[in-house]
């Protein structure tokens, strides 16, 4: 079996993935790779280095720099995508529970969505008189992509003009694929035309991307307009003296877990996000489980009391 480089495989496996438009991808390779090289302090690393101790001392020096779980996670599963290639592709050997020792899950041990205090703050009334133009807008944006089932800023910047038929947005997930159907509400549809795009060559719904689709300049366009989104959010939460950071996941989030207090079943929950698997759902609402589980004991001691009378001496 020939000796290959991880590194230059995995440049290989990157700039692969983005000749074939998945740039998305391509760019969390490239990601993965970048952290790698800073790691190593060299350009090279034979396949059968990476071995459980490799692993975890990688793993040791991403925490140690700061990253979280769910960072470490992600480029741990990255790293294991390309050497499950190259053992397919034999330029690899192929190494039992290799990844055993690391972190490949997802945690969700920080709150992401909006508590009832911070949704009537960024929900019930206009932001305030010295927020700027940008700021609002952003409110807006993250109001539409909330009112249409937790959007994501990606499915919001590619949607199209012929994707909106009278009061139905149909269109397929970028992340999953999944063909999605939305009716708009009044709410929805008035925020919408105040926002969509007033250019009439573009193919987009809304003016955040001008480059054609699937090109490394509309990603460009893509990833520049989420980082001023995600700021604007900041400074606007801060204004508003948010507890937590608010971001676009926050929308989605806090579509899915208001849906959970609303009593509908993770797996509608799940088809309405369009998510990959209910397993992804429960992943939204498992910070949220505890809070529902005390919620529903207090129910019931509050029916004890009503009913026989509290027996337990104070």
């Amino acid at each position: 079996m020939k000796k290959e480089n991880l590194i230059s495989f995995m440049r290989q496996v990157s700039q692969g993935l983005e000749d074939s438009g998945k740039l998305g991808t391509a760019h969390v390779y490239k990601s993965t790779l970048n952290v790698v090289v800073a790691f190593l302090r060299k350009d090279c690393l034979p396949f059968r280095a990476v071995t459980p101790g490799w692993l975890k001392c990688f793993e040791n020096s991403l925490r140690g720099r700061g990253c979280s779980w769910n960072t470490v996670s992600t480029y741990m599963r990255t790293l294991r995508a390309v050497i499950n290639r190259a053992v397919d592709q034999q330029k690899a050997p192929y190494v039992p529970r290799l990844f055993s020792a690391v972190y490949t899950g997802t945690r969700a041990d920080r709150r992401r969505a909006l508590d009832d205090g911070d949704m009537k703050k960024m929900f019930a009334r206009p932001a305030p008189a010295n927020a700027t133009a940008a700021m609002r807008r952003a409110q807006e944006c993250f109001i539409l992509m909330f009112l249409l089932r937790g959007l994501p800023f990606v499915d919001l910047a590619y949607l199209r003009k012929s994707d909106l038929q009278g009061d139905v947005i149909t269109y397929r997930r970028r992340k999953t694929g999944r063909p999605l159907s939305v009716t708009l509400t009044p709410e929805a549809m008035s925020l919408l035309e105040k926002n969509k795009s007033r250019d009439a060559a573009s193919p987009y719904l809304f003016p955040i991307l001008h480059s054609g689709e699937g090109t490394k300049e509309a990603y460009r366009e893509y990833q520049l307009a989420l980082r001023n989104f995600n700021h604007q959010l900041e400074l606007l939460g801060q204004l508003l003296g948010l507890e937590g950071k608010l971001s676009s996941y926050t929308a989605r989030h806090t579509w899915a877990t208001t849906a959970y207090y609303c009593e509908i079943h993770p797996g509608i929950i799940s088809e309405a996000m369009g998510h990959s698997s209910i397993t992804v759902t429960e992943t939204y609402l498992k910070p949220f489980r505890n809070r529902k589980i005390d919620e529903a004991n207090k129910q019931i001691l509050d029916f004890v009391k009503r009913s026989v009378g509290w027996i337990i001496a104070s």
